[in-house]
């Protein structure tokens, strides 16, 4: 098996803020961004939500799957809450191939620090972004 079909063997937990959705991600991020899109505040109630991006099959609910609640379209884009506390946990995204994971949900601390912010366009008024990461208007690529 060569070194890149070999699945990553770190493994990280997350959870949510009453300890009722628990999650195994592989410390395997691709990516990690702070978006300060007007969605990302409202859902995690702060000035932007930093997250790491994942291909999907490396994240794993590990206790209270049933507990879970899904913001928007299942079969689409949505976001994956605790129903108990509301702890946004990850969204899926990119057609369901990548899961978004709220760096604040990690109970370890993974290998991938944020690179850049985006969205920052809509970003919160009363906020400052002062420190020297790249800023984009929205999703690189996109």
């Amino acid at each position: 098996m060569t070194d890149a079909a070999r699945p990553p063997s770190r493994r990280l937990t997350g959870r949510c803020l009453c300890g009722t959705v628990c999650y195994q991600v592989a410390d395997a991020f691709e990516y990690a961004m702070n978006c300060h899109c007007s969605d990302c505040r409202r859902a995690t109630g702060s000035a932007f939500k930093p997250f790491a991006g994942i291909r999907r099959e490396h994240l794993a609910i590990a206790a209270g799957a049933d507990a879970t609640l899904i913001y928007g379209d299942a079969s689409a884009a949505h976001d994956v809450h605790c129903r108990r506390c509301g702890s946004l946990l990850f969204s899926v995204v990119r057609d369901g191939a990548y899961a978004h994971v709220t760096m604040g949900t990690l109970v370890d601390a993974p290998s991938i620090r944020p690179s850049m912010h985006m969205f920052v366009v809509s970003k919160a008024p009363w906020h400052d972004i002062t420190d020297d990461l790249p800023q984009h208007a929205r999703f690189p690529g996109e």
